[in-house]
C-alpha cells in the first residue's frame, strides 16, 4: 500500500497526458482552421474583385480555351474544370498581384494576358485569402 500514492500519481499523469494529446490542437488542425478563416475572407474578396471575369461560381468565361479577337484568352474557370491548380502557388500569387503579362514575363514568357494586376487594390494577405478560397472549393 505504500506504493499506491506513487501509482495513483503516475496513473493520473498518464490520463492527463492522454487527454491533452487527444484534445489539444495539432499543427495540422491549427493550419486547417487558419486556412478555413482565410478562405472565408477570400470568398468575399473573390466576389468583389474576381467574379466579374471568373464567375461568381468560379465557372470562368465561355470558351475560355479559345482566344478572343484581340488574341487574349477569356478568364479561365477556377473550379474543377479549369487548370488553376496545375500552377504553383507562387505563380498564382504573382499572376494575381502583378497581372498575367508581368508574372509570365518574369518567367521569360511573352503572352498578352488579359489578367490585370491587383497590387493597387489588394494587399498580399488578401491575395492569399482569395487563393485559399479558390483552393478550398
Amino acid at each position: 500500500m505504500k506504493h499506491f500514492p506513487l501509482f495513483a500519481f503516475i496513473g493520473v499523469g498518464i490520463i492527463a497526458f492522454a487527454g491533452w494529446a487527444l484534445f489539444s490542437p495539432t499543427p495540422e488542425t491549427v493550419v486547417a482552421n487558419s486556412r478555413s478563416d482565410d478562405a472565408i475572407a477570400g470568398q468575399v474578396l473573390y466576389q468583389e474583385n474576381c467574379a466579374s471575369c471568373h464567375g461568381s461560381n468560379l465557372e470562368g468565361e465561355a470558351n475560355w480555351r479559345s482566344p478572343k479577337e484581340d488574341g487574349r484568352l477569356p478568364a479561365p474557370p477556377h473550379d474543377e474544370t479549369g487548370h488553376t491548380w496545375h500552377h504553383g502557388e507562387e505563380l498564382l500569387f504573382n499572376y494575381t498581384k502583378l497581372g498575367g503579362k508581368a508574372a509570365l514575363a518574369q518567367q521569360g514568357i511573352d503572352i498578352n494576358s488579359g489578367m490585370p494586376g491587383f497590387s493597387d487594390q489588394l494587399h498580399d494577405q488578401q491575395i492569399w485569402d482569395i487563393l485559399a478560397y479558390i483552393k478550398s472549393t
